[in-house]
């Protein structure tokens, strides 16, 4: 386990503070109560309120509540928990209609975490784990998230020059090819990926609405190429938006028309 960072420790004991009492604080409160020197609870409150954990308290001149980024935290946190949960429901039972694996998966900077997994009972089938970090723009979830993104958000994911980290041969390492297939993929509503993770699988996936419209995961099927075709592909492509419909509206997404 690595080293603890003290000014890291003393800024969580702060936050931590407001958990009690009133929601209020005062330096000279924090001080007394973490026998803390001033200087550095000063410091830290500086630095916490620039950030916007805390916030002055309107009309009481010197005392602080917390603000709106332990709020946002906060809300991640409860949507990722109910994201994985019902995710793994709904993965579960497009599983059991195809028999193949079912992932549900994140986007973290330019990578996907997958949050939820249903193995198929084949013999052969996809070797992988809920937790596991894969590039985004080699696989089909990755690629329905960045599709999914709005251009300046995607720019700031993606290198100006130079090529993408390949996974396989198939795995596109071009950023102007990433863009042509991504818009290709905003126009049709689904993601395939050839073999680009994983030389031996292939993939399909759809997007997943929270409440407000706003795509926070995707859902993927994925298939070894021994069962692999044009029809197979046809099918599971109906059958993961099918799914990801299904999760959306179990996290409040309501589809128009």
């Amino acid at each position: 386990m690595g080293r603890l960072v003290p000014a890291v420790t003393r800024a969580l004991d702060i936050l931590e503070l407001f958990l009690d009492g009133d929601g209020t604080l005062s330096a000279p409160d924090i001080v007394r109560r973490l026998q803390l020197p001033r200087t550095t609870v000063h410091e830290l409150v500086t630095t916490l309120a620039a950030r916007s954990y805390i916030v002055a308290v309107p009309g009481q001149p010197g005392r602080y509540r917390l603000g709106v980024r332990p709020y946002q935290l906060g809300s991640r946190y409860a949507e990722q928990l109910d994201l994985a949960a019902e995710g793994q429901q709904v993965a579960r039972s497009v599983a059991e209609t195809c028999d193949e694996t079912v992932h549900v998966a994140i986007l973290e900077g330019t990578g996907v975490i997958y949050i939820a997994k249903v193995d198929s009972t084949h013999a052969v089938r996809m070797v992988s784990a809920a937790g596991r970090r894969l590039p985004a723009h080699c696989t089909s979830v990755g690629k329905m998230l960045l599709a999914s993104l709005p251009e300046h958000e995607l720019s700031a994911r993606l290198p100006e020059g130079g090529e993408l980290a390949a996974m396989t041969p198939n795995s596109i390492t071009d950023p102007l090819a990433l863009r042509e297939a991504l818009a290709e993929i905003r126009e049709r509503g689904i993601a395939v990926e050839n073999r680009e993770s994983n030389p031996d699988v292939s993939c399909v996936a759809a997007p997943v609405h929270d409440r407000t419209g706003r795509v926070v995961a995707a859902l993927s099927i994925s298939v070894p190429m021994i069962r692999w075709s044009d029809d197979r592909r046809t099918e599971l492509e109906q059958l993961a938006a099918k799914g990801a419909a299904e999760l959306s509206e179990r996290l409040g997404h309501r589809s128009v028309g």
